[in-house]
């Protein structure tokens, strides 16, 4: 019945998440979902807001911009939240990335950015990544109405330093330059502190990754205050209260907790420190991260194989069907409980 459908429905080509199957004793790393729980706090919080769900959240998210702002040291008037990393983006192409020149942003990396282009109307161009799968910045020194990467890349897990993120801001003042930083706290560096001196950057976080809240649904962007208005003016006009009771106390109470957020980053970073030394043992080619997450090939062996030869052991990871990294597979750093399977799943696999 597609004859009642409006027309540009026929052109999408939707964003396809990752597997959320029901396996019994599943190994699930394919999601880059924390392997820890949230704060205690979290929890706390949402107990005491319960019973105020019969009441409309604030629908500018007060407090919780608050927290934000103090934790990162920015004005609440710099600050934008919304329901999921994946909306505010969504805010962001409509209100500061539509221009009649092309968006910039590249070939491999996030997959729901070419999705948006296509909802929006929005012409857009694909930079490829460099031989080694690296972004490189000069590579942008092009005219465009606008740019936007994610730091660390993803799905290969490979960051820029700030130095390199201040000099594509440089080089192109005259327009918007969207950072996503969903997985920049288990080892990147956050270009939030060039936002006070560059009126170009807006910078997208998510409390899925790193605080362990993917079923809460909160994201953020800090950016100078005229760029958040132009998020509040789209937000305003497609849903005034994004974020509902629970999130936004949820939420504020992981920002707050920076030692829970501290500890449990850590023991990701080192389990994806001790993961990536296994895998190269094996004859992995494993490249830098500084995600929650590998981006890791074996030579001689195709990506897709193993990838079900591990979802035969009940173990998931993500593999991707495209040029340049379809021998590769996502793999999500889980408990060191779950990267011992892996490892020994992998050598399994490899000897047989």
């Amino acid at each position: 019945m597609s004859r009642f459908w409006s027309p540009v429905v026929d052109t999408l080509t939707p964003y396809v998440p990752g597997e959320q199957p029901r396996i019994e004793g599943l190994v699930k790393l394919n999601t880059n979902e924390n392997p820890y729980p949230p704060s205690p706090r979290v929890a706390e919080a949402i107990a005491r807001e319960a019973e105020s769900l019969r009441l409309y959240p604030d629908p500018t998210g007060t407090v919780l911009r608050a927290a934000i702002a103090r934790h990162f040291g920015v004005g609440e008037d710099e600050v934008f939240v919304g329901n999921g990393s994946d909306e505010v983006l969504a805010h962001a192409f409509q209100a500061l990335l539509k221009h009649d020149a092309p968006l910039l942003f590249p070939d491999i990396t996030y997959s729901f950015y070419p999705v948006y282009c296509g909802l929006y109307g929005i012409s857009h161009g694909e930079i490829p990544l460099d031989e080694g799968l690296r972004i490189r910045v000069s590579d942008y020194d092009r005219p465009c109405g606008g740019i936007i990467l994610p730091n660390p890349n993803a799905p290969t897990g490979i960051g820029l330093s700030r130095a390199e993120i201040e000099s594509l801001l440089a080089d192109h003042p005259d327009q918007v330059v969207v950072v996503d930083e969903a997985y920049v706290d288990f080892g990147g560096e956050s270009a939030i502190p060039l936002v006070a001196r560059h009126p170009n950057l807006l910078v997208v976080q998510t409390l899925s990754k790193s605080r362990s809240l993917a079923g809460l649904r909160v994201g953020f962007a800090i950016g100078q205050a005229h760029l958040i208005e132009a998020l509040v003016r789209v937000k305003d006009s497609f849903n005034s209260y994004p974020l509902d009771r629970l999130a936004l106390v949820g939420a504020t109470a992981a920002i707050e907790d920076t030692a829970w957020f501290d500890k449990t980053r850590a023991h990701v970073i080192a389990s994806r420190e001790k993961l990536a030394e296994r895998l190269e043992t094996l004859g992995f080619e494993v490249l830098p991260s500084t995600a929650n997450f590998l981006f890791v090939r074996h030579p001689g062996t195709a990506g897709a194989d193993l990838a079900q030869k591990l979802r035969d052991k009940a173990i998931l990871v993500r593999h991707f069907r495209r040029d340049r990294i379809e021998d590769f597979l996502r793999i999500t750093v889980g408990t060191d409980a779950q990267c011992e399977r892996l490892v020994e799943a992998l050598g399994e696999i490899l000897r047989g």
